[in-house]
Protein backbone atom coordinates (compact mmCIF):
# COMPACT_ATOMS: atom_id res chain seq x y z
CA UNK A 1 0.00 0.00 0.00
CA UNK A 2 1.20 3.48 -0.77
CA UNK A 3 2.29 5.66 1.91
CA UNK A 4 -0.24 8.90 1.59
CA UNK A 5 1.46 12.52 2.39
CA UNK A 6 -1.10 14.44 4.78
CA UNK A 7 -1.08 17.66 6.16
CA UNK A 8 -1.44 15.99 9.92
CA UNK A 9 1.68 13.57 9.00
CA UNK A 10 3.86 16.58 8.06
CA UNK A 11 2.81 18.23 12.05
CA UNK A 12 -0.58 20.12 11.33
CA UNK A 13 -3.40 17.92 12.23
CA UNK A 14 -6.08 21.07 11.15
CA UNK A 15 -9.08 18.02 13.17
CA UNK A 16 -7.09 18.41 16.39
CA UNK A 17 -6.47 22.11 16.29
CA UNK A 18 -10.52 22.72 15.27
CA UNK A 19 -10.82 20.47 18.67
CA UNK A 20 -8.70 22.48 20.07
CA UNK A 21 -9.98 26.29 19.26
CA UNK A 22 -12.82 25.20 21.20
CA UNK A 23 -10.85 26.64 23.83
CA UNK A 24 -11.34 29.94 22.43
CA UNK A 25 -14.99 30.90 23.41
CA UNK A 26 -13.16 31.43 27.10
CA UNK A 27 -12.29 34.44 25.69
CA UNK A 28 -15.83 36.12 25.78
CA UNK A 29 -15.37 36.64 29.24
CA UNK A 30 -13.53 39.29 28.51
CA UNK A 31 -16.22 40.97 25.72
CA UNK A 32 -17.45 42.89 28.78
CA UNK A 33 -14.32 45.52 28.75
CA UNK A 34 -14.82 46.72 25.27
CA UNK A 35 -15.14 50.36 26.63
CA UNK A 36 -17.21 51.97 23.58
CA UNK A 37 -19.70 48.78 22.62
CA UNK A 38 -20.51 45.70 21.43
CA UNK A 39 -17.87 43.18 20.00
CA UNK A 40 -19.81 42.09 16.66
CA UNK A 41 -18.21 38.59 15.50
CA UNK A 42 -17.89 37.84 11.79
CA UNK A 43 -16.85 35.22 10.06
CA UNK A 44 -12.93 35.46 10.25
CA UNK A 45 -12.71 37.48 13.42
CA UNK A 46 -14.15 40.20 15.61
CA UNK A 47 -14.55 43.60 15.28
CA UNK A 48 -14.69 45.88 18.43
CA UNK A 49 -15.81 49.94 18.66
CA UNK A 50 -13.59 52.93 19.24
CA UNK A 51 -15.10 56.51 18.74
CA UNK A 52 -17.45 56.43 15.42
CA UNK A 53 -15.54 53.50 13.85
CA UNK A 54 -14.26 49.88 14.34
CA UNK A 55 -11.20 48.26 14.48
CA UNK A 56 -10.29 44.77 13.57
CA UNK A 57 -7.19 43.39 14.98
CA UNK A 58 -5.29 40.13 13.87
CA UNK A 59 -2.11 38.07 14.80
CA UNK A 60 -0.34 35.74 11.88
CA UNK A 61 2.87 34.04 11.65
CA UNK A 62 5.17 32.88 8.83
CA UNK A 63 4.99 29.32 9.93
CA UNK A 64 7.53 26.93 9.10
CA UNK A 65 8.61 28.85 5.60
CA UNK A 66 11.48 30.13 8.11
CA UNK A 67 12.75 27.33 7.65
CA UNK A 68 13.53 27.29 3.80
CA UNK A 69 14.77 31.58 4.37
CA UNK A 70 17.54 29.84 6.85
CA UNK A 71 18.46 26.90 4.22
CA UNK A 72 18.78 29.12 1.19
CA UNK A 73 20.58 31.93 3.49
CA UNK A 74 17.78 34.39 2.10
CA UNK A 75 16.22 36.43 4.37
CA UNK A 76 15.32 39.91 2.54
CA UNK A 77 11.72 38.47 1.42
CA UNK A 78 10.61 36.50 4.57
CA UNK A 79 9.03 39.59 6.20
CA UNK A 80 6.69 40.12 2.99
CA UNK A 81 5.37 37.23 3.89
CA UNK A 82 4.56 38.14 7.67
CA UNK A 83 2.98 41.54 6.45
CA UNK A 84 0.61 39.91 3.91
CA UNK A 85 -0.74 37.05 6.39
CA UNK A 86 -1.82 39.82 8.83
CA UNK A 87 -3.09 42.41 6.09
CA UNK A 88 -4.76 39.92 3.98
CA UNK A 89 -6.55 39.08 7.41
CA UNK A 90 -7.46 42.14 8.10
CA UNK A 91 -9.52 42.98 5.23
CA UNK A 92 -11.91 40.27 5.25
CA UNK A 93 -13.96 42.10 7.17
CA UNK A 94 -13.79 45.20 4.80
CA UNK A 95 -11.17 47.26 7.46
CA UNK A 96 -8.18 49.40 5.74
CA UNK A 97 -4.58 47.97 7.85
CA UNK A 98 -3.25 51.29 9.46
CA UNK A 99 -0.57 49.65 11.36
CA UNK A 100 1.43 46.39 11.71
CA UNK A 101 3.86 45.67 14.46
CA UNK A 102 6.47 42.65 14.70
CA UNK A 103 7.56 40.28 16.99
CA UNK A 104 10.48 38.54 16.06
CA UNK A 105 11.95 35.35 18.18
CA UNK A 106 15.32 34.80 17.23
CA UNK A 107 18.38 32.74 18.10
CA UNK A 108 21.00 35.74 17.87
CA UNK A 109 20.07 39.55 16.74
CA UNK A 110 22.56 39.44 14.29
CA UNK A 111 22.71 43.07 12.45
CA UNK A 112 23.02 42.02 8.98
CA UNK A 113 20.04 39.44 9.78
CA UNK A 114 17.83 41.69 11.24
CA UNK A 115 18.71 44.54 8.36
CA UNK A 116 17.59 41.79 5.56
CA UNK A 117 14.22 41.18 7.91
CA UNK A 118 13.67 44.44 7.75
CA UNK A 119 13.60 44.90 4.02
CA UNK A 120 10.65 42.48 3.65
CA UNK A 121 8.87 44.45 6.38
CA UNK A 122 8.94 47.56 4.54
CA UNK A 123 8.28 46.10 0.96
CA UNK A 124 4.99 44.46 3.15
CA UNK A 125 4.56 47.37 4.76
CA UNK A 126 4.11 49.91 1.63
CA UNK A 127 2.77 47.41 -0.89
CA UNK A 128 -0.42 47.23 1.96
CA UNK A 129 0.14 51.05 2.81
CA UNK A 130 0.14 50.96 6.03
CA UNK A 131 3.43 51.81 8.63
CA UNK A 132 5.16 49.86 11.12
CA UNK A 133 5.04 52.20 14.24
CA UNK A 134 7.23 49.20 16.49
CA UNK A 135 8.51 45.67 16.97
CA UNK A 136 10.24 43.46 19.15
CA UNK A 137 13.40 41.25 18.45
CA UNK A 138 14.10 38.97 21.61
CA UNK A 139 16.72 36.39 21.71
CA UNK A 140 15.56 33.39 22.81
CA UNK A 141 17.78 30.73 21.33
CA UNK A 142 16.81 27.97 23.80
CA UNK A 143 13.57 27.94 22.71
CA UNK A 144 14.20 29.15 19.00
CA UNK A 145 16.21 26.39 16.98
CA UNK A 146 16.57 26.54 13.38
CA UNK A 147 18.01 24.88 10.33
CA UNK A 148 21.28 27.00 10.34
CA UNK A 149 23.21 27.11 13.60
CA UNK A 150 22.63 31.21 14.97
CA UNK A 151 20.09 31.87 12.22
CA UNK A 152 16.63 30.69 14.30
CA UNK A 153 13.82 32.73 14.24
CA UNK A 154 10.25 32.91 13.88
CA UNK A 155 8.24 35.94 12.69
CA UNK A 156 4.45 36.76 14.14
CA UNK A 157 2.57 40.09 12.60
CA UNK A 158 0.48 41.55 14.61
CA UNK A 159 -2.16 44.21 12.41
CA UNK A 160 -5.00 46.77 12.99
CA UNK A 161 -7.42 47.96 10.54
CA UNK A 162 -9.89 50.50 10.62
CA UNK A 163 -13.83 50.18 8.97
CA UNK A 164 -17.08 52.20 10.01
CA UNK A 165 -20.09 49.39 10.84
CA UNK A 166 -21.85 50.86 7.27
CA UNK A 167 -18.38 49.28 5.36
CA UNK A 168 -18.76 45.73 7.17
CA UNK A 169 -18.37 42.85 5.47
CA UNK A 170 -20.94 40.89 7.70
CA UNK A 171 -21.07 37.39 5.47
CA UNK A 172 -24.32 37.12 6.12
CA UNK A 173 -26.65 38.13 3.02
CA UNK A 174 -25.22 35.21 0.75
CA UNK A 175 -27.39 33.43 -1.44
CA UNK A 176 -27.62 30.57 -3.89
CA UNK A 177 -26.77 32.11 -7.21
CA UNK A 178 -23.79 34.49 -6.21
CA UNK A 179 -20.52 34.17 -7.72
CA UNK A 180 -17.25 32.90 -6.25
CA UNK A 181 -14.66 35.31 -7.90
CA UNK A 182 -10.43 34.20 -7.55
CA UNK A 183 -7.52 36.35 -6.95
CA UNK A 184 -4.48 35.23 -8.78
CA UNK A 185 -2.16 33.98 -5.84
CA UNK A 186 2.08 34.43 -6.10
CA UNK A 187 2.46 30.73 -5.46
CA UNK A 188 2.72 28.46 -2.42
CA UNK A 189 2.46 31.61 -0.42
CA UNK A 190 2.74 30.91 3.46
CA UNK A 191 0.76 27.95 3.86
CA UNK A 192 1.45 23.89 3.47
CA UNK A 193 5.02 24.68 4.09
CA UNK A 194 5.31 21.76 5.99
CA UNK A 195 3.59 18.78 4.00
CA UNK A 196 4.96 20.79 0.61
CA UNK A 197 9.19 20.77 2.28
CA UNK A 198 8.77 17.27 3.26
CA UNK A 199 7.72 16.13 -0.14
CA UNK A 200 10.26 18.41 -2.36
CA UNK A 201 13.34 18.78 -0.54
CA UNK A 202 16.10 16.46 1.07
CA UNK A 203 16.84 17.86 4.27
CA UNK A 204 13.34 16.27 5.20
CA UNK A 205 13.83 13.12 3.18
CA UNK A 206 11.96 14.30 0.39
CA UNK A 207 13.31 14.50 -3.39
CA UNK A 208 15.29 17.43 -4.21
CA UNK A 209 18.32 19.57 -3.26
CA UNK A 210 17.47 23.11 -2.73
CA UNK A 211 18.89 24.57 -5.78
CA UNK A 212 17.82 21.75 -7.87
CA UNK A 213 16.30 22.98 -11.03
CA UNK A 214 13.06 20.61 -11.93
CA UNK A 215 12.18 19.89 -15.66
CA UNK A 216 9.79 22.81 -16.33
CA UNK A 217 11.26 25.12 -14.09
CA UNK A 218 13.17 27.83 -14.69
CA UNK A 219 14.71 28.53 -11.15
CA UNK A 220 15.69 26.91 -8.49
CA UNK A 221 13.66 25.34 -6.55
CA UNK A 222 14.34 26.79 -3.02
CA UNK A 223 13.13 30.44 -4.73
CA UNK A 224 10.02 29.25 -6.08
CA UNK A 225 9.04 28.18 -2.66
CA UNK A 226 10.25 31.10 -1.30
CA UNK A 227 8.38 33.14 -3.83
CA UNK A 228 6.37 36.14 -1.32
CA UNK A 229 2.48 36.00 -0.42
CA UNK A 230 0.72 38.41 -2.97
CA UNK A 231 -0.78 41.42 -0.76
CA UNK A 232 -4.65 41.92 -1.77
CA UNK A 233 -5.14 45.24 0.30
CA UNK A 234 -5.68 47.84 -2.40
CA UNK A 235 -7.12 45.83 -5.28
CA UNK A 236 -9.44 44.44 -3.14
CA UNK A 237 -10.81 47.92 -0.77
CA UNK A 238 -11.31 50.00 -4.30
CA UNK A 239 -13.69 47.02 -5.16
CA UNK A 240 -15.45 46.99 -1.87
CA UNK A 241 -15.96 51.01 -1.91
CA UNK A 242 -17.25 50.88 -5.35
CA UNK A 243 -19.41 47.53 -5.05
CA UNK A 244 -21.61 45.41 -3.03
CA UNK A 245 -19.07 42.24 -1.36
CA UNK A 246 -21.15 39.84 0.54
CA UNK A 247 -18.15 37.60 1.62
CA UNK A 248 -14.06 37.93 1.47
CA UNK A 249 -11.66 34.91 2.16
CA UNK A 250 -8.13 34.57 2.39
CA UNK A 251 -7.36 31.36 1.13
CA UNK A 252 -4.23 30.63 3.91
CA UNK A 253 -4.47 27.29 6.15
CA UNK A 254 -6.87 24.61 5.45
CA UNK A 255 -7.32 25.73 1.83
CA UNK A 256 -10.94 26.04 0.56
CA UNK A 257 -12.62 24.77 4.00
CA UNK A 258 -12.26 27.91 4.75
CA UNK A 259 -15.88 28.64 2.87
CA UNK A 260 -17.57 26.57 5.78
CA UNK A 261 -17.60 29.72 8.22
CA UNK A 262 -19.24 31.82 5.97
CA UNK A 263 -21.99 28.84 5.92
CA UNK A 264 -22.79 29.22 9.69
CA UNK A 265 -23.45 32.88 8.56
CA UNK A 266 -25.56 32.58 5.54
CA UNK A 267 -27.86 29.67 6.30
CA UNK A 268 -28.07 27.24 3.78
CA UNK A 269 -26.28 27.45 1.67
CA UNK A 270 -22.76 25.52 0.48
CA UNK A 271 -20.10 26.43 -2.48
CA UNK A 272 -18.68 24.69 -5.55
CA UNK A 273 -15.68 24.80 -6.99
CA UNK A 274 -15.16 24.57 -10.61
CA UNK A 275 -12.03 26.43 -11.50
CA UNK A 276 -8.89 25.54 -10.54
CA UNK A 277 -5.00 26.74 -11.99
CA UNK A 278 -2.42 25.59 -9.83
CA UNK A 279 0.69 26.51 -10.16
CA UNK A 280 3.57 23.89 -11.16
CA UNK A 281 4.56 23.45 -8.25
CA UNK A 282 1.50 22.31 -7.20
CA UNK A 283 1.65 19.57 -9.15
CA UNK A 284 5.34 19.04 -8.49
CA UNK A 285 4.50 18.46 -4.73
CA UNK A 286 2.04 15.86 -6.06
CA UNK A 287 4.10 14.32 -9.14
CA UNK A 288 7.12 13.75 -6.25
CA UNK A 289 5.00 11.81 -4.01
CA UNK A 290 4.12 9.69 -6.37
CA UNK A 291 7.60 9.10 -7.27
CA UNK A 292 8.88 8.57 -3.78
CA UNK A 293 6.13 5.40 -3.15
CA UNK A 294 3.62 7.80 -1.71
CA UNK A 295 0.33 9.54 -2.73
CA UNK A 296 -1.03 13.64 -1.64
CA UNK A 297 -4.49 12.94 -2.92
CA UNK A 298 -6.53 15.73 -4.87
CA UNK A 299 -8.85 15.95 -1.58
CA UNK A 300 -5.94 16.99 0.47
CA UNK A 301 -4.42 19.11 -1.90
CA UNK A 302 -7.39 21.07 -1.52
CA UNK A 303 -7.61 21.22 1.91
CA UNK A 304 -4.16 22.21 2.24
CA UNK A 305 -3.02 24.94 -0.84
CA UNK A 306 -4.56 27.84 -2.31
CA UNK A 307 -4.50 25.51 -5.86
CA UNK A 308 -4.05 29.19 -7.67
CA UNK A 309 -6.03 31.41 -6.13
CA UNK A 310 -5.15 33.33 -2.58
CA UNK A 311 -7.88 35.06 -2.44
CA UNK A 312 -11.83 35.03 -2.71
CA UNK A 313 -14.51 37.65 -3.41
CA UNK A 314 -18.13 36.61 -2.85
CA UNK A 315 -20.92 38.80 -4.90
CA UNK A 316 -24.25 38.57 -6.14
CA UNK A 317 -24.35 36.95 -10.16
CA UNK A 318 -25.00 40.25 -11.42
CA UNK A 319 -22.15 41.86 -10.32
CA UNK A 320 -19.41 39.32 -11.48
CA UNK A 321 -18.41 40.14 -14.81
CA UNK A 322 -18.15 43.77 -13.75
CA UNK A 323 -16.11 42.99 -10.66
CA UNK A 324 -13.73 41.08 -13.34
CA UNK A 325 -13.31 43.76 -14.57
CA UNK A 326 -12.43 46.10 -12.72
CA UNK A 327 -9.56 43.75 -10.96
CA UNK A 328 -8.34 43.09 -14.56
CA UNK A 329 -8.01 47.31 -15.06
CA UNK A 330 -5.79 47.21 -11.74
CA UNK A 331 -3.44 44.38 -13.25
CA UNK A 332 -5.00 41.56 -11.18
CA UNK A 333 -5.80 38.21 -12.58
CA UNK A 334 -9.02 37.29 -11.40
CA UNK A 335 -11.69 34.64 -12.90
CA UNK A 336 -14.98 33.44 -11.24
CA UNK A 337 -13.80 30.23 -9.22
CA UNK A 338 -17.39 28.71 -8.42
CA UNK A 339 -20.84 29.43 -7.21
CA UNK A 340 -22.75 29.43 -4.25
CA UNK A 341 -25.45 26.76 -3.93
CA UNK A 342 -27.85 25.21 -1.53
CA UNK A 343 -26.23 22.01 -0.95
CA UNK A 344 -24.69 23.23 2.54
CA UNK A 345 -21.55 21.21 1.41
CA UNK A 346 -18.18 22.07 -0.25
CA UNK A 347 -17.80 20.68 -3.23
CA UNK A 348 -14.93 20.38 -5.59
CA UNK A 349 -15.18 19.90 -9.24
CA UNK A 350 -11.45 18.81 -9.88
CA UNK A 351 -9.85 16.81 -12.62
CA UNK A 352 -13.14 15.57 -13.38
CA UNK A 353 -14.14 14.37 -9.96
CA UNK A 354 -16.70 15.66 -7.78
CA UNK A 355 -15.01 16.19 -4.49
CA UNK A 356 -16.48 16.94 -1.59
CA UNK A 357 -14.68 18.62 1.20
Amino acid sequence: MSREFTYAEAGVDRELRAKSKAALTALKQTYRFSRYGKVIKLPYGNIFPVGNRYFDFVIEGIGTKVLLAQLANKYDTIGIDGVAMAVNDVIRSGARPIAVVDNIHAQMSDPHLVSEWMKGIVKGATGAECFVPSGEIGDVAEIIRGTVEGKGFDMIFACIGELFKEDTVFGNNIEPGDVVIGLRSSGIHSNGISLARKVLFKQWDGKYELHDVPDGFERELIYEVLKPTRIYVKPVLNIAKNHEVKGLVHITGDAYLKFDRLMKFSKGIGFEFNNFKPQPLFQLIQETALEMGGVIRDEEMLKTFNMGWGFAVIADRADGDDLIDNFEKNAVETEQIGRVTDSRKIVALYKEKKIEL
